[in-house]
C-alpha cells in the first residue's frame, strides 16, 4: 500500500509536468468541438492540396503550374496548422482529465495515508516490549486477527483508487503521445513553410520583368489609402476603379481608316447580349484561414453590425486567397494591420484584415487558395469581408 502512495505522488508530479498548455476553455463540450473542428479542417486542407496538385500536373503553362503548386503548398501548411490545433485540443482535454483525477485522488488517499501511518508505527514496535507489558501479547494477537479480517475489506474499498491510479498512468501515456504528435506537426509546419518560401522566391524572380507596372499601380493604391477617411471608403474607391477598368476593357478597339473616306459610315454600337453579362456566382470560395470563429456576420459591435466574420487561428497561420481574383490593394492600413483586397468576377470583392505580413502585390492575378501572407504571431484575429456590388454579404453562404 505504501508503494501505491508513492505511485500516486509520482504520477501527480508527472501529470503536472506534462500540463504545459492552458486549455482555451474548461467546458468539455467546447474542447471536443474544437478537436472535431480541427480534424475537419485538416481533412479539408488535405483534400484541397490534393486537388491543387492534380491541377498543377494538368496545367499546360509554367505560370499556372507554379500558381497551383503554391496553392497546394499553402493548403498543406494549413493542414499542418490544423494538426497542431488538434494536438493542442487533445492536450487540453487530457490536462483537464488529469486535474479532475488528481482532485479525486487527493480526497480518497487521506484515509489510506492515515491507515498506512498507523501500520508503520505498529510494525516498528519491538516484540520484546510487547512481552514486558501485560496484555500486550493478547493485543497483538487481537490486532493481527482484526487485520486479517479487514484486509479484504480494505482491498475492496481501494479498488476504485487503484483503478484511478491506472487511469492516471494511461492519461500520462496519452499526454506523452499527444506531445510527440504536436512536436511532429510543428516540425512538418516549419518544413512546409520553407518550401513555400522557396517557391514564392522563384516565382518573384520569374515575374520581375513585369514589376514596373505593378509598382506604379501599388503606389497609386497606397496614395488612395492615405486620402480616404476609413476602410469602407477605400473599398468603395477600389470598386469604382475596378468598374471603370472593366468598362474600358469592354470598349471596341480602334478601327482602321478606310481607303475611301466616303465609305466611312457611323454605325450604332451593338447591344450587349445576355451571354456577355458577367456571371453572378462566386465559385470555389473558401475561408482564408483555419481557426475558431469569434465574430459572426451581423454580430453587434460598438461601430455597428459586423460586416464580415472574424477567425482566431494559431499564431503565424497561413492566409490564402478565398477565391480567384485580382489584387486591388495589399499593404498596411491604419488600425487593421496589413490588409489585402481582392476583386473577384461577378462584382464580388473580398477584404482580409489582421495580417502580419502580405506576400502579394497590387495587380497580381491570384488563383483560389493562393498564399496571401501570414497572421500575427500571438493571439491573431483575421477578418474576412465579402461584398457584392459594394454591399456586404455573409461569406459563409458561398463557402463550398
Amino acid at each position: 500500500m505504501h508503494r501505491a502512495l508513492l505511485l500516486i505522488g509520482s504520477l501527480a508530479f508527472c501529470a503536472a509536468a506534462m500540463a504545459q498548455r492552458a486549455p482555451a476553455s474548461d467546458d468539455p463540450e467546447e474542447m471536443r468541438a474544437a478537436l472535431a473542428q480541427a480534424l475537419a479542417e485538416a481533412d479539408n486542407a488535405q483534400a484541397r492540396s490534393e486537388r491543387f496538385e492534380e491541377e498543377a500536373q494538368a496545367a499546360q503553362d509554367a505560370a499556372t503550374r507554379a500558381a497551383r503548386q503554391s496553392a497546394a503548398l499553402a493548403a498543406r501548411i494549413q493542414q499542418a496548422e490544423a494538426g497542431i490545433a488538434a494536438a493542442q485540443a487533445r492536450i487540453a482535454m487530457i490536462d483537464r482529465q488529469q486535474a479532475a483525477l488528481r482532485e479525486e485522488l487527493g480526497h480518497e488517499q487521506q484515509p489510506v495515508v492515515e491507515l498506512t501511518a498507523a501500520l508503520q508505527q505498529f510494525t516498528r514496535r519491538p516484540i520484546a516490549l510487547s512481552l514486558l507489558r501485560p496484555g500486550s501479547v493478547r493485543d497483538v494477537v487481537y490486532l493481527r486477527a482484526l487485520l486479517h479480517d479487514r484486509v479484504p475489506q480494505v482491498q475492496a474499498s481501494t479498488a476504485g483508487l487503484r483503478g484511478r491510479i491506472d487511469r492516471s498512468a494511461s492519461l500520462r501515456q496519452e499526454a506523452m503521445a499527444a506531445a510527440a504528435t504536436l512536436q511532429s506537426e510543428e516540425a512538418t509546419l516549419a518544413s512546409r513553410r520553407e518550401e513555400l518560401a522557396e517557391a514564392e522566391t522563384r516565382q518573384r524572380l520569374a515575374a520581375r520583368a513585369a514589376g514596373r507596372t505593378a509598382s506604379r499601380e501599388a503606389e497609386r493604391a497606397l496614395a488612395l489609402a492615405e486620402e480616404v477617411r476609413d476602410l469602407d471608403g477605400l473599398v468603395d474607391e477600389l470598386d469604382r476603379a475596378a468598374a471603370l477598368r472593366s468598362q474600358l476593357a469592354a470598349l471596341p478597339g480602334p478601327r482602321l481608316r478606310p481607303a475611301r473616306p466616303e465609305d466611312s459610315r457611323l454605325s450604332a454600337a451593338p447591344a450587349p447580349s445576355a451571354s456577355a453579362s458577367p456571371a453572378r456566382a462566386l465559385p470555389a470560395f473558401m475561408l482564408p484561414v483555419a481557426g475558431r470563429m469569434v465574430t459572426g456576420f451581423g454580430a453587434p459591435l460598438p461601430a455597428g453590425p459586423s460586416r464580415g466574420i472574424t477567425l482566431a487561428p494559431i499564431g503565424g497561420a497561413q492566409v490564402v486567397a478565398p477565391a480567384a481574383g485580382r489584387v486591388a490593394f495589399a499593404g498596411p492600413y491604419r488600425g487593421y494591420g496589413r490588409i489585402v483586397i481582392i476583386e473577384h468576377p461577378g462584382g464580388f470583392t473580398s477584404l482580409i484584415t489582421g495580417m502580419a505580413r502580405s506576400d502579394v502585390e497590387v495587380g497580381e492575378e491570384l488563383a483560389s487558395g493562393a498564399p496571401l501572407g501570414v497572421a500575427g504571431p500571438t493571439d491573431p484575429n483575421v477578418t474576412l469581408e465579402l461584398r457584392q456590388d459594394g454591399e456586404p454579404v455573409n461569406p459563409l453562404r458561398f463557402v463550398g
